[in-house]
């Protein structure tokens, strides 16, 4: 019987040995010990950036504004114009380009709205008196991971041309009691090579990172706490529960047998 149960506690200490080397499961996107992150440059921009798979809500006017061209007959002799409000969708495609009437492709991607807007009134000019044109942005969003490890993370779309890691973070529902304030982790750019930053939010200077401008198809990591017992516990409480009824069951039979 000194034998079951010298097996039995061996068979739980390895358990418990193996549920420490797997804490905290749901932990992602984890970085090396002497990781190097991206630098905070020292002047950023203030303005959302253009990026590849950006849907624009292109609009166009001409003598300054006065009146709406018709973006259906862009292009044919006549260029009918519009008192009524009316746009179009264009995609910025994978090389930055975006295919616009009249003008082709034209490389939009890294510019903010208002330098695109300048950019496509001037080469419109060779078209139109005095071109006017309106852009927005229908598809910019982050994902958000909040930091608590329960599959919480939500897509936030960006409402507004300069909205903050903090204000993301806010729309999200701030940062979830089993998170790290101290380790969020923005993850910007080609996944394959990405900038990873790394913004500590428990202090007041930490703020100043967190004021940066959010890019298109931005992550925000905030890393969860571990959660040494409850995590244990659930790794183990089912071969406990075994172990426990075939050491009642050997108990039982050894009984009889004496």
């Amino acid at each position: 019987m000194k034998k079951v149960h010298f097996f039995v506690l061996f068979i739980i200490t390895a358990l418990v040995l193996n549920g420490c080397r797997s804490l905290n499961p749901s932990v992602m996107l984890k970085t090396g010990k002497n990781y190097k992150y991206a630098s905070f440059p020292e002047i950023q921009k203030e303005e959302y950036q253009l990026a590849a798979n950006d849907v624009l809500n292109f609009s166009i006017y001409s003598n300054d504004g006065f009146k709406m061209i018709d973006v259906s007959t862009m292009g044919s002799t006549t260029g009918s114009i519009s008192n009524n409000r009316m746009s179009l969708l264009f995609k910025i495609e994978f090389d930055g380009t975006i295919k616009l009437p009249l003008l082709g492709r034209v490389k939009l991607q890294g510019l903010t709205l208002r330098e695109a807007e300048s950019l496509l009134e001037e080469k419109y000019s060779a078209y139109y008196n005095k071109p006017y044109i309106l852009l927005d942005v229908t598809n910019r969003r982050v994902i958000v991971f909040p930091g608590n490890g329960d599959g919480a993370a939500r897509v936030i779309t960006l409402q507004n041309g300069n909205t903050t890691l903090m204000e993301a973070l806010a729309n999200a529902g701030g940062i979830a009691g089993s998170g790290k304030a101290y380790k969020v982790k923005l993850i910007r750019g080609d996944l394959k090579n990405p900038q990873v930053y790394l913004i500590d939010l428990s202090t007041i200077e930490g703020i100043k990172n967190a004021n940066m401008v959010l890019q298109a198809n931005d992550i925000i990591y905030v890393e969860p706490q571990l959660r040494i017992g409850k995590d244990i516990m659930a790794d183990i409480l089912p071969y406990l529960t075994f172990i426990t009824t075939v050491i009642i069951f050997v108990d039982v039979i050894s009984r009889k047998a004496n």
